[in-house]
């Protein structure tokens, strides 16, 4: 069993439950945590961590708001050691350009959607296949049509942990009664381009900010018609 592990949540996790503590007990947390994940939880040593990098190529996409513009919140003291931590004993890696999210949604399509996503990261669940909530102690199975559809529910719901705007009043009960008739990702993409009163570059920007990436550069485009 191959585990892609999600870095951020980590770091940000340890980080706030240790804000009161010393980076050494901060770090002992950390190395608990994810040998918990392996060996405890997952039982294997074959893994990949991510964490997020410099740079990301969805600022420049977001024109309705600045992307994760309302983060204002400080982040924890011990973050960054976290960091250091997990790519010096954990060999973690950093990713440039993205989020450490498309790193593991690349990996995941190599290993054919085999691997383990351990993370609670809503967003990976545009991803078909296994999914560990780490917090809930809890393994959720994703089918391909439950991915393309949780990916379009998030393109009419927006994203506000990211600042993505989605339309106003629509909540994921109403986007689900939008999409319910869609057979297709093409038919859910016009039935959101109709939600949004037509208004098509609302949805392309809103797809390709919420888009994990497959491959590597790639950039979200509309499906055509099947």
């Amino acid at each position: 069993m191959h585990v892609l592990i999600d870095g951020d949540i980590i770091g940000y996790r340890i980080g706030f439950a240790s804000e009161d503590e010393s980076p050494k007990i901060a770090l002992a947390r950390t190395a608990t945590f994810i040998e918990e994940i392996l060996w405890e939880d997952l039982q294997t040593e074959t893994y990949q961590g991510y964490i997020t990098g410099k740079d990301n190529f969805r600022y420049e996409i977001a024109k309705t708001a600045p992307y994760k513009g309302n983060r204002t919140q400080p982040k924890p003291k011990h973050l960054n050691l976290i960091r250091e931590y997990l790519v010096d004993a954990w060999d973690f890696k950093v990713s440039e350009g993205e989020e450490a999210d498309d790193c593991i949604a690349i990996e995941h399509v190599k290993h054919n959607y085999q691997s383990v996503i351990a993370s609670i990261d809503k967003d990976f669940l545009q991803l078909q296949g296994k999914h560990w909530n780490f917090v809930k102690k809890e393994m959720l199975y994703i089918s391909d049509e439950q991915a393309v559809l949780n990916f379009y529910r998030q393109v009419l719901t927006g994203d506000r942990t990211d600042n993505i705007i989605g339309i106003k009043g629509i909540g994921p009960v109403k986007a689900d009664k939008i999409l319910k008739h869609c057979e297709s990702s093409a038919e859910m993409y016009l039935a959101c381009v109709e939600a949004y009163g037509g208004d098509e570059q609302r949805v392309i920007e809103n797809a390709r900010l919420l888009h994990l990436r497959r491959s590597v550069g790639e950039i979200w485009q509309p499906p055509k018609g099947e």
